[in-house]
């Protein structure tokens, strides 16, 4: 259905903006993961180019709420351009997310510099989108033609040749950088090989196109991602030049239902397919670290921090500015990378991905590609010392800041990042089971068997990792730890936000809970007191191993506390503790 035009850019034109880039990337995320073969060959440029716009979408959303809820009319085109950028910046991901961070970012400089003024016209549209491709490029620590940057300057070069209104204007953009994109192979060697256009350039054209229909309605044609449809060579995505990953190798079978006294495990008969049997990629060799993080520092720091990074990696891109900035580097010291930033302020949001030696990226010649391993577990962790406990057990973690769920799409990159033939899937919250169910279809439709066991805590997560045994049969391994986590009841003790109804009466703001399994139990005003009334409510049923994960927030007696009290109280009843981090939570416990 057309879209309702917009006729000037105010702050509605902003969020359908928003809303329309968002659809049109999710739209093209896996034809521009599949082309996806420069700086990195890894296969998630859409799906990091969709993440990042989610994150300013959401942002934009959040600040019409907020007007509604207050009875404040609609917000300032100040207002929504600066949560987009702010969005974008909090949630960019991978080399092509964080430039697109910094395209919006720099359009916001412009489209906010009058916070009075209601909307702009086609005049400022076209400062915007220069100022957005200048921006960016002066981001990015060594610029290479043939890229989104590429992209980004011919649209501002078009739309600054262009007169009219923002339609006009954005048509212009679009026209222009369309016809870029079709010459990045000519002029980025690796392109040219692999037959297809550029992975970033593409995002941004659909990027583009979605700023045409918010003003005038209409969507523009399709865009061609093949330089030569003959020789096209899919690099890096989920579909393979050979077939892997093609309807061929989707068969989807009925899911297997696990019995268990709690949990069910969906596992798929899919078979894996030998992906990297046919994968091929360029030949250039590569750091194998990614290392992306949050930064608060000021403008001296970052300049520093700017130096210090190129001298340790490649692909470097420092977005930001006001003292919130995202890095982006490719290295072999990922440790390195990161106290690099220690040194310039507090990095935080820290997210390390190890290429591996059968990616693309690395050198083939030099080096075979990797063989897949027979079977990996994949698990969402709610803070950073779960998951170094997580992964010090062998798995690939997706960490899940407060607030913040992870979408379908990194858990599948994590799925992929895993190389593994069989992967067991934990989600460890109730409300990431759709999410997670989502992944595991798109993974199994890749070729590779996943069984999702619906883990409703990181309590149940730690259970079913314990008896995991990769030697085993799939079907038993995840039967064995199905049953492990089935048999968990698992609690949380959290501090209320707000007045609100509950299981067990009425709390206010302030107020410490104790959740188990889900519900309300126990509303104190002491964390330990709290805690220590859910664990004997939990263990007046029984249990033979207490599991006690402390938050950042926790006392530092609760944990001497419970266990003595395990210790006095309970015969033959045992109890770990793990530090988890900034997980939310002021207390998980888990009793099995």
């Amino acid at each position: 259905m057309a879209q309702v035009p917009q006729t000037f850019f105010d702050a509605l034109a902003v969020r359908t903006w928003c809303g329309l880039a968002l659809r049109a990337l999710g739209r093209a995320r896996e034809e521009i993961d599949a082309i996806n073969v420069y700086p990195v060959a890894d296969g998630d440029t859409g799906t990091n180019l969709y993440l990042t716009a989610e994150s300013a979408a959401a942002a934009v959303e959040a600040v019409f709420e907020a007007h509604t809820a207050h009875d404040l009319g609609k917000p300032a085109l100040a207002d929504a351009a600066r949560a987009m950028a702010h969005g974008a910046l909090i949630g960019a991901r991978g080399n092509s997310g964080t430039i697109l961070a910094q395209l919006l970012r720099g359009m916001a400089q412009v489209l906010a510099a009058d916070s009075e003024t209601p909307h702009t016209d086609g005049e400022g549209l076209r400062l915007a989108l220069r100022q957005a491709a200048d921006s960016a490029r002066q981001a990015v620590a060594h610029p290479v033609e043939g890229t989104v940057l590429t992209v980004a300057s011919a649209a501002a070069d078009a739309a600054e040749r262009t007169d009219g209104d923002c339609g006009t204007v954005a048509r212009a953009a679009y026209d222009g950088a369309r016809a870029a994109l079709a010459e990045t192979p000519a002029r980025l060697a690796v392109l040219g090989r692999a037959g297809v256009v550029d992975a970033g350039g593409r995002g941004l054209v659909a990027v583009l196109a979605a700023l045409v229909e918010t003003f005038t309605g209409e969507t523009p044609r399709a865009v061609p991602v093949a330089a030569d449809p003959e020789h096209a060579r899919v690099a890096g995505g989920p579909e393979h030049a050979c077939g892997a990953g093609g309807p061929e190798h989707a068969r989807l079978a009925g899911a297997t239902a696990v019995t268990s006294p709690e949990i069910v495990a969906e596992v798929s008969d899919v078979p894996a397919t030998p992906l990297d049997e046919c994968a091929d990629g360029p030949e250039t060799g590569g750091p194998a670290f990614e290392v992306i993080y949050l930064l608060e520092a000021d403008d001296t720091a970052v300049a520093r921090l700017r130096e210090r990074l190129d001298g340790l990696g490649e692909s470097l891109v420092v977005v930001g500015g006001d003292g919130l900035w995202n890095v982006h580097v490719h290295v072999d010291d990922a440790g390195a990378a990161v106290e690099a930033g220690v040194e310039a302020g507090r990095p935080y949001r820290i997210r390390i991905t190890h290429f591996g030696v059968g990616d693309v990226h690395t050198t083939g010649a030099e080096r075979p590609p990797r063989e897949r391993a027979q079977r990996a577990v994949v698990a969402v962790v709610p803070g950073e010392g779960l998951a170094g406990l997580y992964a010090e057990a062998g798995a690939t973690t997706v960490l899940a800041r407060p607030g913040e769920p992870p979408a379908s799409g990194e858990l599948v990159q994590a799925v992929r990042r895993a190389h593994a033939r069989e992967v067991v899937l934990l989600p460890n919250d109730a409300d990431l089971r759709h999410t997670a169910a989502a992944a595991a279809e798109q993974a199994r439709a890749e070729g590779i068997r996943v069984a999702l066991i619906p883990t409703r805590s990181a309590v149940q997560g730690i259970a079913a990792l314990a008896v995991h045994e990769p030697e085993r049969w799939f079907d038993e391994d995840v039967v064995q730890m199905t049953s492990a986590a089935g048999a968990t009841r698992h609690a949380e003790v959290v501090v209320a936000e707000r007045q609100s109804w509950t299981m067990a009466g009425i709390c206010q703001a302030g107020d410490v809970l104790g959740l188990i399994d889900g519900d309300v139990a126990v509303i104190g005003t002491d964390v330990t007191a709290t805690a220590e009334s859910v664990l004997d409510r939990m263990l007046s049923a029984g249990g033979e191993l207490v599991t006690l994960v402390l938050g950042d927030e926790a006392p530092e007696t609760v944990a001497d506390h419970l266990e003595t009290r395990v210790r006095e109280a309970y015969l033959a009843v045992d109890t770990v503790v793990y530090r988890g981090g900034r997980q939310g939570a002021v207390l998980l416990i888990g009793v099995e």
